[in-house]
């Protein structure tokens, strides 16, 4: 449900004869072809009660001030019933949709009727119309990258809104936050529901679709791996970015500004969590690029897992800790503070490092410096769906030497930071590295997996040249 997912093998691929190693099948691609029962039980687990963890979070705040123990204690010793919390909590109101359906609108024309301009006068930055990976069917697609132009024009004219044009206060987001809230369902919800309907009846490509025969694990997964309409509008990079993740900073700042209107200041734990999320947003858009290298695109299937999550769970429990500071408008000491900045640059440096070493071990297959010295790696082989053969080489020097999902060990230092800085009086502000925390072992252990399908005894040989995965010496 994330768009911070990143592949946890580093790779690079070109068309060759099979060498020792053992070929994937068109199975080990994507999601499942079969569900077993444990998977099935976790899939309608989370169709039910992922929609209620998000409405949860939020009304705690809305109504107790943020306790998670609060509404369980008051409805355990009848002091509330389920019906008086949901009575209090805000409708859907046409404010809500008018502003929801603009802002999603005018995310769509972005992405699809202004061509990058940013990578002709930006040194260093790739946009504009690049190739992704090859699907298991074979097929490269083409996407038009241009989400740093969207994320800029969007933040340049909320600003000018904010200091020159005053079309509607800065706080709107903050002051909507409910019922924009079933708003994002709606559309999470239909996409997700167009999505397996074109899946079924009109698939862009139906060698890339899956089926399991089972109802609830194709709406949560997917069955489209690359669901399109028309030649540009693709579904996965732009519910992936847009609209969730470049609302993250605006929500984000929407906080800033309810709680310089609420308490006369800013306080610094807002400001950390403003500039430090600042720095993963923008980083996503300048290597969006490279994001379609990414498990994301390059594996998952678009179904309710990308869709409402995108719409629902990233843009309303990732900016959890902007959120609790309105409420709790924590002022931290300065050593505090520093240690907060440092943890999340640290984290930031070793998750942009790492990815780094990576981007440019593929970009020169292999003819690089990674610390000063050649890298080494490990040389393997796998077949694609459609017959092909191909070569890779899995990069063993660098961060990817120390552990083989450094990267994510790096996010998760960042995710830490974030909750820090909202000082230690609730838990609330910390579901998201817990969250974060089953998300990435999880995305370790799925793409292990399928590396250890795909490649065979060359799997076995990395492992044990690298033989952890995030934590050296631990895990």
């Amino acid at each position: 449900m994330a768009a911070k997912s990143q592949p946890g093998t580093p790779k690079t691929k070109s068309l060759g004869s099979v060498s020792n190693g053992s070929a994937a099948t068109q199975g080990q691609w994507g999601r499942a072809w079969e569900v077993d029962w444990f998977s099935l039980a976790s899939v309608i687990f989370l169709l039910l009660c992922a929609p209620f963890i998000v409405y949860y979070f939020i009304m705690a705040c809305d109504q107790y001030g943020c306790s998670l123990t609060a509404p369980l204690g008051d409805i355990a010793t009848g002091r509330a019933r389920l019906s008086d919390i949901w009575a209090k909590t805000p409708p859907v109101t046409r404010t809500a949709a008018q502003l929801y359906t603009a802002w999603v609108t005018f995310q769509v024309l972005l992405y699809m009727l202004l061509p990058d301009f940013c990578h002709k006068f930006l040194p260093g930055y790739v946009g504009g119309v690049q190739e992704g990976a090859v699907t298991p069917a074979g097929v490269v697609n083409k996407y038009q990258i241009n989400g740093l132009q969207a994320w800029l024009i969007t933040h340049l004219l909320w600003f000018a809104n904010s200091h020159v044009l005053s079309w509607f206060s800065p706080t709107i987001i903050f002051d909507n936050w409910i019922p924009l809230l079933w708003c994002a369902n709606i559309l999470g919800y239909a996409v997700s529901t167009f999505a397996m309907i074109k899946g079924y009846c009109f698939p862009t490509d139906a060698r890339d679709c899956k089926f399991t025969g089972n109802f609830f694990y194709n709406y949560m997964m997917g069955i489209e791996f690359n669901p399109r309409i028309g030649k540009w509008f693709d579904f996965k990079l732009f519910f992936n970015g847009r609209p969730g993740i470049v609302a993250w900073t605006l929500i984000n700042l929407s906080f800033a500004a309810k709680q310089q209107q609420l308490y006369g200041h800013v306080t610094n734990s807002m400001v950390l969590v403003n500039v430090l999320q600042a720095i993963y947003v923008l980083d996503f858009f300048w290597n969006e690029t490279w994001y379609l290298k990414t498990i994301d695109i390059c594996h998952d299937h678009f179904g309710w897992y990308l869709g409402w999550g995108d719409c629902v769970w990233l843009p309303y429990l990732y900016t959890l800790q902007g959120l609790y500071l309105v409420y709790h408008p924590v002022q931290l000491s300065t050593p505090y503070a520093v240690g907060v900045l440092l943890l999340g640059l640290l984290g930031y440096y070793i998750f942009r490092m790492a990815n780094h070493q990576k981007d440019l071990f593929r970009r020169t297959d292999g003819r690089c410096l990674i610390w000063g010295r050649k890298p080494q790696v490990i040389e393997c082989s796998y077949t694609s769906a459609d017959g092909q053969k191909h070569h890779s080489k899995l990069l063993v020097s660098g961060f990817w030497g120390v552990a083989r999902h450094f990267n994510y060990t790096g996010d998760l230092l960042g995710s830490l930071a974030y909750c820090l800085a909202c000082g230690g009086g609730h838990l609330l502000p910390y579901f998201y590295i817990i969250y974060m925390g089953i998300l990435l072992t999880h995305r370790c252990l799925r793409d292990e997996h399928r590396c250890a399908n795909k490649y065979g005894r060359d799997w076995e040989r990395y492992t044990a040249t690298v033989p952890y995965r995030l934590l050296p010496g631990v895990f």
